[in-house]
């Protein structure tokens, strides 16, 4: 769905969607859609003037990806509303790429053209609602680094120790000091 200015500009356009896994990209290879993503919700002019979309409702999805510690397929279940911000990016005047952010730029998103596509949006707000780390579970305690384990599945003998590298020239020093 696209929200064209000049539609925008008559009245504000509804919208509910059910989007199919797979139709939106989210640029990560190892983040998927687990099933559909339910969205509605409305977009509508802003600021007239400034050419300004805000675009407010609800998404609904649960989305798949590795876990970060144990690399087993981990489900995390989005149902949360939203409300995105997009300028044009013409109307970025104050200056070009090498400018500083501030806090309303880091607020605020940019299009080009005629509009805005729905995609985009639900993909912003889906990869700005995940959690840095993704983790299966809150105490998952990931793979062995020295036997390749998962850990949450079956605890391995595997001796984890760590070592300093930077103190092994001082260690072999040490042990010749002792010999002579």
């Amino acid at each position: 769905m696209f929200f064209h200015l000049r539609d925008l500009e008559v009245r504000p356009a509804p919208f509910k969607v059910e989007i199919p896994a797979g139709k939106i990209e989210f640029l990560d290879p190892k983040l998927r859609q687990g099933g559909a993503l339910e969205a509605s919700g409305k977009a509508e002019l802003a600021v007239e003037a400034l050419g300004e979309i805000r675009v407010k409702g609800h998404v609904k999805v649960v989305m798949e990806c590795e876990c970060d510690r144990c690399l087993e397929i981990t489900k995390l279940p989005i149902d949360s509303d939203f409300e995105l911000v997009y300028q044009p990016v013409e109307a970025d005047h104050r200056g070009g790429e090498d400018r500083l952010l501030d806090d309303a730029d880091a607020q605020m998103g940019f299009y080009e053209g005629e509009g805005l596509e729905l995609n985009d949006v639900l993909r912003e707000f889906v990869l700005l609602t995940l959690p840095m780390q993704r983790l299966c579970r809150e105490n998952c305690v990931g793979i062995c680094p020295v036997c390749g384990q998962n850990r949450n599945k079956q605890d391995c003998q595997c001796q984890t120790k760590a070592v300093d590298d930077r103190w092994s020239a001082l260690k072999e020093v040490v042990l010749k000091n002792a010999k002579n």
